[in-house]
């Protein structure tokens, strides 16, 4: 098994089994996309333990040294927390939350360091491009019928699920797919959306279309129409940033053409659906006065009174329970749980993962490859923009995104320096058999040839 057809299980594992279905006697550790992950970290340090060979030049991946300071904030968090003393309810939350941090590692890990080629790079990115639109084509169905659609789930032997219900906003149905709650299905679905835009306008991310090229707009619909009656602030947010972050990785004349149809396309879905319009136009006039808006603006507030008694590394990851606050947005809970050394060690995670992917898309020599190296930095940053409004480290499917994604970021820096290095070669290679071929052409025939011709 390939790194990119392991990574593509992971997707499977981590976006089409509901978050909320567990294997029974694992309790919460039994998530399969986090026992994938697990196994991927394994995978990694295998790899790492045995004889192997190196590249002449090794590619510096600046998200390996963040995610490795974030690590070690994690663990000393938990340490100074152990020490100080915990409340029982808090010391399983805490050690789940380590065996989480290693399942995103391994996923991070392998992305980065087995992803080599342009062909796995792309194959991984088709795969999110097309999970994201079966899960919006699945919540377009809830929405439609009012039901999860899932219920069955929970009728196969050995698996336990936690929650299977649909949540209503005024008169309409909150798609979550098989995300535990619809600002996690928002994040899963509006991060895809760069990913199917490019893949939409290259074919696939191949060099030579094929004939159902075509089919791959059949994902940017879907994901749009889903983020428009999602009814959530979050999801309307978080598909702007997607729309424009995904201009840059598609050529001039899509642009315009993207824009209309967009336009076109949110016309055609609140026509369809009375009230609607009505509906997403008072969740932003009405937002002030919304509990959810005052939650988070209250909580703001409180953030020196929980980080004031270990602002460096915080209070411990996953010890912060609900019972004492809910903000609302991952970022300060960061600061809250791993104080102000581990929440910047995460955003140098994004950041960098942003700045490889640019990078990339500045040295590749090849238009595929910068036009997905660009759709991934408008993934991560879409990512980046949606945990301002929920916790989306607490949640599967939008913590496995995020650290894929990142790993992907990586990985495509160390195809755009391999495709650097195979162009310069090209070149070199060409420009010697140029400054020989005139040698060839004027050396002197033999006697007998000249003799034969005149």
């Amino acid at each position: 098994m390939s790194a990119a057809t392991a990574l593509i299980v992971y997707v499977v594992l981590l976006m089409a089994i509901p978050s909320y279905v567990t294997i029974g006697p694992l309790g919460s550790l039994g998530r399969p996309s986090l026992l994938w992950g697990l196994l991927l970290l394994f995978w990694w340090l295998l790899s790492r333990l045995q004889l192997r060979s190196y590249d002449a030049r090794p590619v510096p991946q600046p998200v390996r040294y963040a995610f490795g300071a974030f690590a070690v904030v994690v663990l000393v968090s938990f340490a100074a927390a152990m020490l100080r003393g915990q409340p029982a309810d808090q010391i399983s939350p805490a050690t789940t939350a380590l065996v989480r941090t290693a399942s995103w590692g391994g996923v991070l890990l392998v992305a980065m360091d087995g992803i080599r080629t342009h062909s796995d790079a792309s194959r991984l990115a088709r795969c999110l491009a097309i999970a994201g639109g079966t899960l919006a084509a699945l919540g377009l169905a809830q929405f439609i019928t009012g039901q999860t659609l899932l219920d069955w789930i929970g009728s196969i032997p050995g698996l336990a699920v936690d929650s299977s219900s649909v949540a209503t906003r005024g008169a309409f149905t909150r798609a979550s797919g098989t995300a535990i709650h619809p600002l996690e299905y928002g994040t899963a679905v509006v991060a895809s959306l760069p990913l199917a835009i490019t893949a939409a306008v290259t074919g696939g991310f191949r060099t030579t279309r094929s004939r159902w090229a075509g089919w791959w707009w059949l994902p940017v619909v879907l994901i749009v129409a889903a983020s428009l009656i999602a009814v959530s602030r979050s999801a309307i947010i978080g598909l702007g940033v997607a729309l424009v972050a995904s201009l840059p990785a598609v050529p001039k004349a899509y642009r315009l053409a993207i824009g209309i149809g967009g336009g076109i396309l949110a016309i055609v879905v609140l026509a369809l659906v009375p009230g609607m319009l009505g509906t997403i136009v008072s969740l932003f006039a009405g937002a002030s006065d919304d509990p959810s808006t005052q939650s988070r603006t209250n909580g703001l507030a409180r953030v020196p009174d929980f980080v004031g008694s270990s602002p460096l590394v915080g209070q411990g990851f996953g010890m912060f329970l609900p019972r004492y606050y809910i903000f609302d947005n991952a970022w300060v809970l960061l600061v809250v749980e791993v104080g102000i050394l581990g929440s910047l060690s995460f955003a140098a995670i994004a950041l960098s993962a942003i700045g490889s992917a640019l990078s990339a898309s500045r040295r590749s020599p090849f238009a595929d490859t910068k036009a997905m190296a660009k759709a991934i930095a408008a993934s991560m940053l879409t990512v980046c923009v949606i945990f301002l409004f929920f916790d989306g480290l607490s949640f599967p499917i939008s913590a496995g995104l995020f650290f894929l994604v990142a790993g992907l970021a990586a990985a495509i820096r160390t195809v755009a320096a391999a495709d650097v290095v195979v162009v310069a070669g090209t070149r070199r290679a060409g420009r010697a058999k140029e400054k020989d071929a005139p040698a060839r052409n004027t050396r002197p025939l033999p006697a007998k040839v000249r003799e034969e011709s005149g």
